[in-house]
């Protein structure tokens, strides 16, 4: 039985790098979901089958099983794409969650495991427990912050106070002191120090970084959620939770540094918190933000229509204003008008546009946009220039010219969709908000901008009428 539940662990390993290599293309991705789901089943199944539990034992996992199943089915059916980044963050603190779980139980049980026996673990799987045990403590408190803001049931903005570094520095330094005392006493009381300590900190990372970092927080959850798996993956000896680990953790670095070079800042300098501080102060709509700046150009849908209409090139630029107002199904119905008048039409996505990795991906695939007509911004970037219309859709700091020209700009160096280089640029918006940031975009002054004030899917749907008379 050995045997055949290591070959049932290789054969779920090779269907999971297949998963995160499907999941790396929109073209590609349901096939990667379905090898990670047919993975995880055979996963499931073979650690079930390999273990000795009597029918009780057997019988709490199936119901646990079911219960949980028909849960994150019922969410799943039920949630909307806006609501996807929170639904990530919110799983993530489960995975962390389920961490700390089951280092409770290799501790109190370790004969089950087969680590030692009570009051005399193994050194090595104490070092793995606490591990596992502090990276998922900090993982799930972390995910709860993040799925707070990301939800709206707190501020987005950054919340700081004074010495808040120093004070996360000595909570580590603590931290790592009662993991090596842990280590050397196995006492019950610096195991559950260890988790609230580690519960406290993950809580004191988030709630510093602002709403503009939530793409690289989200990714950064992720991979702290697999390096606890693996963790305690190690500690109970089950190889596959290691691999399967190891995959998520070092996939949601890699992740990270992506996020981060696309916002050409550090690690370090995202996870040191303050940038972002929320939503900006609103002006009055049709108005500048600054006095000294020429005042906006403020359009209407059916001049957007008519010039589009004239267009030989548009490239869309969706961002977080399109998720919220759910409108990716109208602009691809906009689009399609377009193409019929002979107008070719491209989508540009900036690695961090809305609130976690791939969050404009998913929506235009809802949306049932081409794969083929989605573009990244290196690969769209040269192509602004030769556009007669940019249509940007609640994508706010991504397209700020203030990130290559104000050095004094927080957002000074991020690489930005060049949408300014197009001839006409529509700019969908509700009024002059600065975005997450907190900045203002220069790109609404420009003289070749013109404003279309009002809800996203309203006024595309308007663009839509105007196109079909």
């Amino acid at each position: 039985m050995a045997t055949i539940s290591t070959l049932a662990y290789l054969v779920a390993s090779v269907l999971f790098i297949l998963a995160l290599r499907g999941l790396s293309h929109p073209g590609t991705s349901r096939q990667g979901n379905q090898f990670g789901m047919i993975g995880m089943g055979i996963a499931i199944l073979a650690t079930m089958l390999s273990s000795n539990m009597d029918m009780g034992g057997f019988a709490l996992i199936v119901a646990g099983l079911a219960i949980g199943g028909s849960i994150g089915a019922v969410l799943a059916s039920r949630i909307q794409m806006t609501s996807l980044p929170q639904l990530v963050a919110a799983f993530h603190s489960l995975v962390g969650m389920a961490a700390v779980f089951v280092a409770a139980s290799a501790f109190y049980s370790p004969e089950s495991f087969g680590i030692g026996t009570a009051g005399n673990i193994h050194g090595s799987s104490l070092v793995e427990m606490s591990l596992g045990l502090a990276i998922g403590a900090v993982t799930f408190s972390g995910s709860v912050i993040a799925f707070a803001k990301l939800d709206g049931r707190m501020s987005g903005a950054p919340i700081t106070f004074a010495n808040q570094h120093r004070l996360n520095a000595a909570l580590g330094l603590l931290l790592l002191l009662l993991v090596i005392l842990f280590v050397t006493s196995g006492s019950p009381l610096l195991f559950w120090a260890i988790a609230i300590l580690a519960l406290a900190l993950g809580f004191l990372l988030i709630v510093p970084i602002g709403g503009a970092d939530m793409p690289v927080v989200v990714s950064m959850l992720n991979s702290y959620s697999g390096w606890a798996a693996a963790g305690i993956g190690f500690t109970i000896g089950n190889l596959l939770l290691v691999v399967t680990g190891a995959l998520v953790g070092a996939s949601g670095a890699i992740l990270s540094y992506i996020m981060c070079k696309g916002m050409n800042r550090s690690i370090i300098n995202v996870l040191l918190g303050g940038f972002g501080s929320g939503s900006g102060g609103a002006p009055v709509v049709g108005t500048g933000v600054d006095a000294d700046r020429a005042p906006v150009k403020a359009g209407s849908p059916e001049d957007a229509a008519f010039i589009m209409k004239n267009a030989q090139k548009v490239i869309v630029v969706p961002g977080y204003g399109m998720a919220v107002a759910q409108a990716q199904q109208v602009v691809r119905e906009m689009a399609d008008l377009l193409k019929k008048e002979g107008v070719q039409v491209s989508y540009a996505i900036h690695p961090v546009a809305g609130r976690m990795p791939g969050h404009m991906n998913v929506l235009l695939a809802e949306a049932n946009v081409p794969y083929e007509d989605v573009h990244e911004l290196e690969e769209i970037n040269p192509e602004f220039a030769e556009a007669d219309v940019a249509y940007v859709i609640g994508a706010n700091d991504v397209t700020n010219p203030a990130a290559k020209t104000d050095k004094t700009s927080p957002i000074y160096g991020m690489p930005i969709l060049d949408v300014e280089r197009a001839k006409t640029v529509f700019f969908v918006k509700r009024g002059m908000a600065s975005g997450y940031a907190g900045v203002d975009n220069e790109l609404f002054f420009r003289p070749n901008t013109m404003m279309l004030f009002g809800d996203a899917k309203k006024v595309t749907q308007e663009i839509v009428q105007a196109l079909q008379r």
